[in-house]
């Protein structure tokens, strides 16, 4: 099962009882993250800015802010949009505090959004806010510090599922009507998505599981479903994307991240999964060789320009735990949601 959520058997007569037993799953996860991430205490290192609470775009239900994690110096810096998970129903910017500052900390000016929430906005309330805010980091590169040509995407769970369908999708695809344009583009150039859930095209068909957000089961909108799909853009000359994920993961199976790096493979793409050794959902958020993995992916393919300046691979200044061990131990001193 490549699904969002494999808990319990779908044969199961007592369908109302497995939905309330798989919402209390997710949000017992979710109200952990909420607890624990924003306390994490980070390594010493650079000094960073802070700027919280920026609005970053107008809904009828209200703004939505960002906090702004610029590195000390002139940069221009590449930018990392940081999205938080939550289910899509729950969570917002501060579950990733350490993540964005540990960013700026590597030379990244990080962006960390909230965004609207099901089941009171439906998808694609969130893709849509997730690609203001990376039109707002472009038309405000200069005052943040960020080349609007490197900027990739951080996401843990519903959140890596956002960043990775920023991916693939086109910038006229999934469009908001009101969108000029010549907006800027809201395109990444590169994808870090851990506990991502890559492709709802196969959730059983009359599954309500994530009616909440998509509207209904897949035999009711599967248009949505698609919709909702990274792996269903996958074309070549999507950006390089890496994915880390719970070897044990039962909320998210592995499976699905598997699957999306084979079929970016085969459209010619970049595309790495790296796998936490005995790990479920939960504890892979705290996986610090897969944070390092990612951002030496990150620094591979958005400071290779910084690198042939400086005579240096950018990549090997933060090297990934995997790259130093053979035999990489996970620890869980480190992470995101």
């Amino acid at each position: 099962m490549i699904g969002i959520i494999s808990v319990l058997p779908l044969s199961s007569n007592s369908s109302t009882q497995r939905q309330m037993t798989i919402q209390k799953l997710i949000l017992s996860f979710c109200a952990s993250l909420v607890l624990v991430l924003p306390s994490y205490v980070l390594a010493d290192g650079p000094a960073v800015e802070v700027r919280r609470g920026l609005d970053y775009v107008e809904r009828p239900s209200g703004k939505l802010q960002c906090d702004v994690y610029m590195p000390q110096g002139k940069g221009p810096f590449p930018g990392m949009l940081i999205v938080h998970g939550g289910a899509w129903r729950i969570g917002s910017r501060v579950q990733l505090a350490s993540i964005a500052n540990e960013f700026a900390m590597h030379g990244y000016t990080a962006v960390a959004i909230s965004y609207r929430l099901a089941p009171q906005d439906k998808f694609p309330a969130q893709i849509h806010d997730c690609q203001a805010a990376v039109r707002w980091m472009r038309s405000h590169a200069k005052d943040l510090k960020i080349d609007p040509d490197r900027i990739g995407g951080f996401g843990y769970s519903a959140g890596g599922q956002l960043v990775a369908l920023l991916g693939t999708l086109d910038d006229d695809a999934l469009r908001e009507k009101d969108v000029p344009k010549n907006a800027p583009s809201a395109k990444l150039q590169v994808v870090l998505a851990g506990g991502a859930p890559c492709d709802f095209r196969v959730m059983p068909a009359n599954s309500e599981q994530i009616a909440y957000w998509l509207g209904g089961s897949r035999s009711a909108k599967p248009d949505v479903y698609r919709e909702a799909s990274p792996a269903a853009y996958i074309k070549a000359n999507d950006p390089p994307m890496f994915f880390f994920h719970g070897e044990i993961d039962v909320l998210v199976p592995i499976a699905s991240p598997m699957r999306m790096v084979s079929l970016l493979k085969e459209a010619g793409d970049t595309a790495e999964l790296y796998t936490c050794k005995g790990e479920g959902h939960v504890q892979a958020v705290f996986d610090r060789g897969a944070l390092e993995r990612a951002l030496a992916f990150a620094d591979k393919h958005l400071k290779h320009d910084e690198a042939l300046a400086t005579g240096s691979n950018a990549a090997h200044d933060h090297p990934a735990k995997g790259e130093r061990d053979e035999q990489p131990t996970a620890s869980r001193s480190g992470g995101g949601n």
